[in-house]
C-alpha cells in the first residue's frame, strides 16, 4: 500500500502542542527544524504545504514561567499572544534556512462560517501557496471565545483542507497512529494501517482524551478525518516523532494510520453546490457564455451575463439561467448582487475602474460551478 501523500499536490500539517513544545517545556526547536526541512523537501516536489501549528498557549506558559496550564481565559488569551511571538520566530527562523517564506494566518469559527470571511481567507490562503509561501495556521486564541472557537487544532485542520482544497491533512501527533484499543491500556491492540473516513467503529476505537499539554485525543483526529473527508480530502495520523515522516509519506512509504475518503474534492464540492436549496439569486447569461460553462467547461466572466436577479452577497450560490430562461448552472458568485449589477457585461480588465477593487476577475470560477 502506498501513501496517499505520494499522489497529493496540496497537503495540510497539523503538529500538535506536545510535540511542538516537547510536552510542554517550551519550543522544540530541534524539531520544529526537521519539520521545516521536510516540509521544503515536498516544495521541491511541487507539493503546496500549508502547516497548522499548535504550541502557542504551551509556549506562552513556559515563556512566562507558570508551572502549569491556566484556567481562566483571560490567562489563556495573556498566553496565547506571548507565546505566538516565539511560535512566528522559531518557524521563520527555520524555514528560511531552505529559502521559504512564511506567513502567521489566525483563524477563528466565525471565518469559517462565514461565507464573505471563508472566501477570503481561501483566498489568501491560495494566494500565499501560489506565491510558495508556507502559511503557519493557528486559532486566534488571543480573541476567541468559548462559543466560537474550534475546541482543537485537530478540527482547525480539517476545515483548512476542506477550506484550501486539500488531497490530504496529515496530522502528526505523539502516537504511532490510530489503534483498534488504547496501547497504553490494552497490549493486544493492533495499528489499524487504513479505513474509510467516518466509519462509526472508528469513533468507538478512538475513545480516551489527549495528553495534559494539548486540547485533543485520538478521537478529535478521527472526527477531523470525517470532516476532511466531506470534501474528498484523506487524512494520515502518524507519530511526528518519527523520522523523515513527511518526506517518507511523500515517497510512497505507508505510515500510520491512513483514512481514505470515499469521494474525490471536486466531486464533493460540486455535489454541494447542486443540492443546494436556499439560491439567493440568478443571473442570465448569453449564448457565448452558455456554451464556454457547458462546452468548454469554462468560468462566467461579468461580460457574458446580460441580468442579474435577486439580492445575494459574495459567497452565496446562485442559478444561471440562458437568455429562455432554463437553468443551466449554479455556483458560488464572487460579488454580491450590487457589485454584479455594476459590472454585467463589461471586461474583466474594467472591473476595477468600475468597482475600485477586484476580488477574482470571474464572476464565479469554474470550481465553483457545477452543471445542473
Amino acid at each position: 500500500m502506498n501513501s496517499i501523500v505520494q499522489s497529493a499536490q496540496r497537503i495540510v500539517v497539523k503538529v500538535g502542542s506536545s510535540l511542538v513544545t516537547n510536552e510542554g517545556r517550551g519550543l522544540d526547536h530541534t524539531a520544529l527544524t526537521r519539520w521545516a526541512a521536510e516540509i521544503a523537501e515536498l516544495t521541491r516536489l511541487g507539493k503546496a504545504v500549508a502547516l497548522v501549528s499548535s504550541g502557542a498557549v504551551a509556549e506562552g506558559v513556559a515563556r512566562l514561567g507558570w508551572k502549569e496550564k491556566p484556567k481562566a481565559v483571560h490567562e489563556k488569551q495573556a498566553a496565547a499572544a506571548v507565546g505566538q511571538m516565539g511560535l512566528c520566530q522559531a518557524y521563520e527562523t527555520a524555514f528560511r534556512q531552505h529559502g521559504l517564506k512564511t506567513a502567521q494566518v489566525l483563524l477563528t469559527h466565525e471565518d469559517m462560517s462565514d461565507r464573505t470571511r471563508y472566501l477570503n481567507a481561501r483566498s489568501t490562503l491560495l494566494t500565499l501557496l501560489s506565491l510558495g509561501v508556507i502559511p503557519i495556521i493557528n486559532e486566534n486564541d488571543t480573541v476567541v471565545t468559548a462559543e466560537i472557537r474550534f475546541g482543537d487544532n485537530d478540527t482547525l485542520g480539517a476545515l483548512v483542507t476542506n477550506l484550501i482544497e486539500g488531497d490530504v491533512l496529515v496530522i502528526l501527533t505523539d502516537q504511532q497512529g490510530l489503534y483498534t484499543a488504547d496501547p497504553r491500556r490494552d497490549p493486544a491492540a493492533t495499528l489499524i494501517q487504513q479505513a474509510v473516513a467516518g466509519t462509526p467503529e472508528l469513533e468507538a476505537m478512538a475513545g480516551g482524551a489527549g495528553s495534559s499539554v494539548g486540547t485533543g485525543g485520538m478521537y478529535t483526529k478521527v472526527i477531523a478525518a470525517k470532516r476532511a473527508a466531506r470534501s474528498g480530502a484523506a487524512t494520515v495520523i502518524a507519530c511526528g516523532r518519527e523520522p523523515q515522516v513527511l518526506t517518507r509519506l511523500a515517497a510512497g512509504e505507508a505510515i500510520g494510520t491512513e483514512l481514505v475518503a470515499q469521494t474525490t474534492p471536486l466531486a464533493a464540492k460540486k455535489q454541494w453546490i447542486a443540492d443546494h436549496l436556499q439560491l439567493r439569486g440568478r443571473v442570465t447569461v448569453d449564448d457565448g457564455a452558455r456554451r464556454a460553462m457547458v462546452e468548454r467547461g469554462s468560468s462566467l466572466l461579468p461580460i457574458g451575463v446580460v441580468a442579474v436577479e435577486g439580492e445575494f452577497h459574495r459567497g452565496e450560490v446562485v442559478s444561471c439561467m440562458d437568455v429562455e430562461g432554463r437553468e443551466i448552472a449554479r455556483g458560488l458568485v464572487n460579488y454580491g448582487a450590487i457589485e454584479a449589477r455594476r459590472i454585467v457585461r463589461l471586461p474583466t480588465g474594467q472591473i476595477e475602474a468600475v468597482l475600485g477593487y477586484v476580488d477574482e476577475a470571474e464572476l464565479i470560477h469554474r470550481d465553483n460551478l457545477v452543471l445542473v
